[in-house]
């Protein structure tokens, strides 16, 4: 994994190195498995016009061990937007999703949605969410797939009632690219996503760091029927849950872990060591 060199507001210092520079390694790496390829007890489904809680159609469900969304159940889309919350928040750490498209979109999805789904980061609770409303305020890792012939990056940034700052600036607009390559077809995806509390969060498509911004916080539009009680402008995202998407076409996640940074936040050596190593790990 290249990981960017980069100083956070907490004075971490994020290096491109593969060992110790003294030689050793004390710390181990621990990888927690947020999908269990058995079932999705750990975790909560809101979907936009239902309750918490409600499983609408089946949309997500767990078939030969991967994490599926699907829309077989639906006669329209109707703007359903769905999200599965694994039930503990986190503030730093490195999160690893395998995923793929396949398949055609459900009907009624919009056209920006065909093969679009993504992870939220440091979303909002989903039972602070009320029925109606589409997304919750969070980072949006939004994932892309291709069409078979035009460029269509991955892991590009969206905020859902959020602003993130770039190049020492606020940065508003709902969407950003990144400059990962483009992936054809029903091809696995390996998407990583490095989140430091609320200092800095990089996007790492297949090993290459392909988008980097500082200072995730609550502000902006692009989220509706929201209750305006948690959404207070300006506040820095400190740590908030971790979800998955279901936007209209059908998508697969065969790995979703997590790699626990918070230890290490103020100890820039030691973070340095864990990321080396995670950097290294191969299956």
């Amino acid at each position: 994994m290249k990981i960017t060199l980069l100083i956070t507001v907490f004075a971490v210092c994020l290096v491109s190195s593969c060992a110790d520079p003294t030689g050793g390694n004390k710390h181990e790496i621990v990888w927690k498995s947020l999908f269990n390829g058995k079932d999705l007890n750990e975790w909560t489904i809101k979907i936009a016009k239902h309750p918490v809680g409600e499983n609408y159609a089946n949309t997500f469900r767990v078939e030969d061990g991967l994490l599926k969304v699907r829309y077989d159940g639906y006669t329209d889309f109707d703007q359903q937007y769905g999200h599965i919350f694994y039930n503990t928040p986190y503030s730093a750490y490195l999160l690893r999703v395998e995923y793929r498209f396949t398949g055609e979109q459900a009907r009624g999805g919009e056209d920006w949605a065909w093969r679009n789904s993504g992870v939220m980061l440091h979303a909002q609770a989903p039972n602070s969410m009320l029925q109606d409303q589409d997304f919750p305020i969070s980072i949006e890792g939004q994932f892309l797939g291709g069409n078979g012939t035009e460029a269509r990056p991955t892991c590009n940034l969206c905020t859902p009632g959020t602003n993130v700052v770039m190049d020492s600036t606020l940065f508003t607009p709902h969407c950003i690219n990144s400059t990962s390559r483009t992936f054809h077809g029903d091809q696995w995806v390996t998407a990583e996503f490095l989140v430091l509390a609320d200092s800095m969060i990089q996007h790492i498509v297949e090993g290459d760091t392909v988008l980097t911004y500082y200072q995730p916080q609550v502000g902006g539009s692009n989220v509706s029927q929201f209750d305006p009680a948690v959404k207070t402008d300006g506040i820095l995202l400190q740590q908030g849950y971790i979800a998955l998407q279901s936007e209209s076409h059908p998508i697969d996640f065969r790995k979703v872990e997590l790699l626990d940074l918070s230890p290490y936040l103020r100890d820039p050596h030691a973070l340095r060591q864990v990321l080396a190593l995670a950097g290294n790990k191969t299956e």
